[in-house]
């Protein structure tokens, strides 16, 4: 792709975001809702790439699961793609009650109670349900501010509106830059403070190798790092939708290993994070909104998407 046709393809995405967060919130909510349905619906009509990644991840999920099964589950997987989508367009709106009323978390005393013990705690979670919807409740029913981090995106100007947009829900976001974002999530986490990470997927480098449902795959280190570093709860959470409300889990804290070397300990830690994301996945598949590659089996040798 041109320099011209990449920068025009920017400027055009940014421009459907901006008419997103500046229209959808001001539609009456049953007809947004409805909207966001019939996208979803055409989108798994035309088999595009990202539906058909969808359904292959969901292969792995579902093992047993026959093609109408898998047919069943992708379908539901992008009405509750773009259910996530719908709500964050219009969740700078939603007041505290209506956030509260949204959301159901169970066994939060193990995030209070990390908290209260003053040594931080990292949140790590799948791209299950909305966990933008979580960030706001935590900053707003539970009054607890936090961390996280974003990639940044292209053009510029859809980077700043994603950030702006998290900000408004309450969050510090940090750009994902290597080294200096681990600093700083590591002095926020000294201080007691909350981070919250995205943690299912990683294609770099520097992830740690993990089996999931079965296969090799690989997630971030950074949380396994943060927790042997500053000495804070490692702690998965799983989101699933059920009906009006989103539902979630605490889990409990992911353990530093007493022995080992630190790649070996973070192996550790990184395999009981993904086994955790894995019970939630395969107890609500058609929340997870992975449409992209995950697997090293489905990647080119040198780690890239095919």
């Amino acid at each position: 792709m041109s320099a011209d046709a990449s920068g025009l393809r920017g400027r055009l995405t940014d421009g459907l975001y901006g008419l997103g967060w500046g229209a959808v919130k001001k539609l009456p909510e049953p007809a947004a809702a409805r909207i966001f349905r019939t996208i979803a619906d055409q989108a798994w009509k035309r088999r595009g790439k990202s539906v058909l990644r969808l359904e292959s991840n969901l292969a792995r999920v579902v093992p047993d699961a026959g093609p109408e099964r898998l047919a069943e589950l992708s379908r539901a997987g992008m009405r509750s793609y773009m259910r996530y989508w719908m709500e964050s367009f219009r969740l700078p709106t939603w007041t505290p009650e209506r956030i509260k009323d949204s959301i159901d978390i169970a066994d939060v005393h193990h995030l209070t109670e990390g908290l209260d013990a003053g040594k931080g705690v990292i949140v790590a979670l799948p791209h299950l349900a909305n966990w933008d919807l979580a960030g706001a409740w935590a900053t707003t029913d539970l009054k607890i501010p936090f961390t996280t981090v974003a990639e940044r995106l292209e053009p510029a100007t859809l980077y700043d509106r994603f950030v702006a947009y998290r900000e408004s829900l309450g969050m510090e976001v940090l750009p994902h830059s290597g080294g200096a974002a681990f600093g700083a999530l590591a002095r926020r986490l000294r201080a007691g403070g909350l981070v919250c990470l995205v943690a299912d997927r990683d294609l770099s480098s520097s992830g740690a190798e993990v089996s999931f449902f079965g296969a090799a795959a690989r997630m971030p280190a950074g949380p396994a790092l943060l927790a042997q570093q500053t000495g804070a709860k490692l702690l998965p959470v799983t989101l699933w939708y059920d009906g009006p409300v989103m539902r979630g889990r605490i889990h409990p804290a992911v353990d530093v290993p007493r022995e080992g070397a630190r790649a070996e300990k973070t192996a550790v830690m990184t395999q009981a994070m993904a086994d955790a994301f894995a019970g939630g996945i395969a107890e609500h598949p058609e929340d997870w909104h992975m449409l992209q590659r995950l697997w090293l089996d489905d990647l080119d040798p040198r780690g890239e998407p095919t």
